[in-house]
């Protein structure tokens, strides 16, 4: 192992559980909303109930001894350190893909897929579907550092995760990301470095142009109105984060109430379920990633990164082999010929028949299938 590479095990000390548990006794709570519904925010009764569950009946030592299981390492590139889990196969011929999650998600969206990812054998696949795994935190996210000055964009991590790979050893490898990682990703595809071979995003950015619009599906219209939603009624969030990040951060590092409300509007808002978020991820799953944030106080880093990046999501054109798969409840749920625009080597196209924006953390059969139908042609 490169001297550079640091073992690292999660150990948050019981003071800062002792900490939380206080602050959660003493919440504060607004009065209730004048609606029956979500429209303006999370209702009182839910996140109540939430944190309720948080104080009394979420354990984090055994979701920290879930993740110190497997092996995790920081490592320092361009002077920050960056935290990754890297999970080898025991297949010899196993593909090393880098994974990279987004906000308000972590690392750990994609504990339920490493098993399969890694091992397929005993998930219904074949050796020729393993992976070796490498799975980093985005910096100003979980246990990676945090930036003390700018510039730390969607370029510079690009090139830290192409850094990272090149640390470890792989000369061949394929990338893939949603949400920030879906950025990440497609700035490595643009990048084009010659050791990686594909990338594939669960969330592609490419809209119609005029003459696409005069021959719009069905299909085409829910998304591009899901579209118009999200910027009406849904991306508040995202304005504060990219225009005053520092603002909202008081609140975010003071209150776990308020980083948990502000995390779980969004698995509302994002996931594919039937009105609650409970109906597509665990409380103790949700709890866990909002934990996460709270414990490392990650509410401003990693709000800066819409600070630093937000203008720059849409890229340019990329001709690395690429995967897209369009879950029916994501956020932009682009057309094919749309895409084939900015992305001119499309390997794989899938449109899954469940799953919202977190497509590991609430589809990940679903998600496992799509990587190895994406990558099996590059093999």
């Amino acid at each position: 192992m490169p001297q550079s590479l640091r073992p690292f095990t999660i150990a948050i000390e019981d003071q800062a559980l002792q900490d939380l548990e206080q602050r959660l006794t003493q919440t504060r709570w607004p009065e209730a909303e004048t609606v029956d519904d979500w429209s303006q925010g999370v209702p009182l009764a839910s996140i109540k109930a939430l944190c309720n569950h948080w104080l009394h009946h979420y354990d984090w030592r055994e979701f920290e001894t879930r993740l110190n299981r497997y092996p995790q390492f920081l490592t320092e590139i361009d002077g920050l350190d960056i935290h990754f889990l890297h999970i080898r196969s025991t297949h010899a011929e196993a593909m090393p893909m880098i994974l990279t999650h987004g906000w308000p998600g972590s690392f750990a969206e994609f504990l339920n897929v490493i098993d399969p990812l890694v091992n397929p054998t005993a998930h219904g696949g074949s050796e020729s579907d393993a992976f070796h795994l490498v799975i980093p935190s985005l910096p100003g996210y979980g246990f990676s550092g945090k930036p003390a000055k700018t510039g730390w964009g969607l370029e510079r991590i690009a090139q830290a995760w192409i850094t990272l790979m090149d640390r470890l050893g792989y000369d061949r490898y394929v990338a893939q990301g949603g949400d920030w990682g879906s950025g990440v990703t497609s700035k490595i595809g643009e990048i084009q470095p010659p050791q990686c071979m594909g990338i594939h995003l669960n969330m592609a950015l490419a809209m119609p142009t005029e003459e696409d619009h005069a021959n719009l599906s069905d299909r085409d219209k829910k998304a591009l109105a899901d579209v118009q939603y999200y910027f009406d009624h849904d991306s508040a969030y995202a304005m504060q984060q990219k225009s005053r990040p520092q603002t909202l951060a008081y609140g975010l590092a003071d209150s776990p109430v308020a980083q948990a409300a502000w995390i779980y509007e969004k698995f509302h808002s994002w996931t594919d379920n039937n009105g609650a978020p409970e109906d597509a991820l665990s409380v103790t799953a949700m709890l866990d990633n909002i934990s996460l944030y709270w414990l490392t106080n990650s509410g401003a880093s990693s709000a800066r990164l819409y600070w630093e990046s937000f203008s720059d999501m849409s890229g340019v054109e990329i001709s690395l082999p690429t995967g897209i798969s369009v879950f029916p409840r994501e956020i932009f749920r682009p057309a094919r010929a749309w895409a084939e625009r900015k992305y001119h080597n499309i390997i794989h196209w899938g449109e899954p028949a469940k799953g919202g924006h977190f497509a590991a953390f609430e589809q990940p059969e679903i998600f496992v299938d799509e990587l190895r139908q994406c990558f099996a042609s590059l093999r």
